[in-house]
């Protein structure tokens, strides 16, 4: 419960309202470990904290990756803070994406807007042991062009590490050579053998819901699906109660879902 003070090492500008914070423990240890898929707790002096999704580390930087979305007071906050800044951090907690029981499978990971960054960590995980999986696909839209995460990245992944990826947009300008619509639309152009295939889902709701009924209309099973939930998580370690999910805490016994054992009260609005 208690945060640990961390130096802000670098602060990378993602998009016009979305940052990454490079952080490192003040004290000059190691940044700790995690698993891709698990969150932490950032707290802003004064303002207060709020539960943020690992996005690295990744190649250059020194530390551990959080990239946030400026929304509300306490991003807000952080979003003023200076690189040499002190921030605290509690964690890091909840489940993580399958990738270990996934190998020898197909991976199809689909993100929407910011949900990118949880999925990342996964990515980097996925191509360290790229000879261990089939076909990995990354399928990622956001609603414009300048809403685009890590963009610089994408040629890398798609070149020499064989991922299939496919970008597309809500709606852009004449300038824009991508596909168009919403990220469902880029599933059959990419390859994959359903009953061999995990899938990895994180962005709004709704976007989830209708990615999980294409990838099921599709033949793959409930149980080769994994979600993430990220919805009102005040304390982290299951006291508060805010973000209980039926009969789960998201902090605890997620952010990550398999979604057969979620799937009765996912779409269920006062959840």
């Amino acid at each position: 419960m208690t945060p640990v003070p961390h130096t802000i090492k670098k602060i990378i500008r993602e998009t016009h309202d979305t940052f990454t914070l490079d952080l490192t423990p003040k004290d000059g240890s190691e940044p700790i470990s995690f698993l891709p898929g698990q969150f932490n707790m950032l707290y802003a002096f004064g303002v207060g904290e709020i539960p943020i999704s690992i996005s690295g580390p990744a190649p250059g930087t020194r530390g551990m990756l959080h990239t946030i979305r400026e929304v509300g007071t306490v991003t807000q906050a952080l979003h003023k803070l200076k690189k040499g800044a002190t921030v605290g951090l509690r964690g890091p907690f909840g489940s993580s994406w399958p990738i270990e029981t996934s190998k020898g499978s197909d991976i199809v990971i689909l993100a929407g807007g910011i949900g990118l960054a949880p999925l990342r960590p996964a990515i980097y995980n996925l191509l360290e042991q790229r000879d261990q999986f089939g076909n990995i696909a990354l399928l990622y839209g956001t609603r414009e062009p300048k809403d685009l995460l890590f963009t610089k990245e994408f040629e890398k992944w798609r070149g020499k590490l064989g991922v299939q990826t496919k970008i597309t947009v809500d709606k852009a300008g004449s300038d824009w050579r991508g596909n168009v619509g919403v990220v469902t639309t880029s599933i059959p152009r990419v390859s994959f053998d359903p009953p061999h295939t995990i899938v990895m889902i994180c962005g709004p709701e709704i976007m989830m819901r209708y990615s999980v009924i294409e990838m099921k209309r599709l033949g793959v099973s409930e149980d080769r699906i994994y979600i993430t939930m990220e919805r009102n998580m005040k304390c982290a370690v299951g006291f508060c109660g805010h973000c209980q999910f039926g009969p789960s805490f998201i902090c605890k016994d997620g952010p990550v879902f398999r979604y057969d054992r979620i799937k009765h009260f996912f779409g269920i609005r006062e959840i």
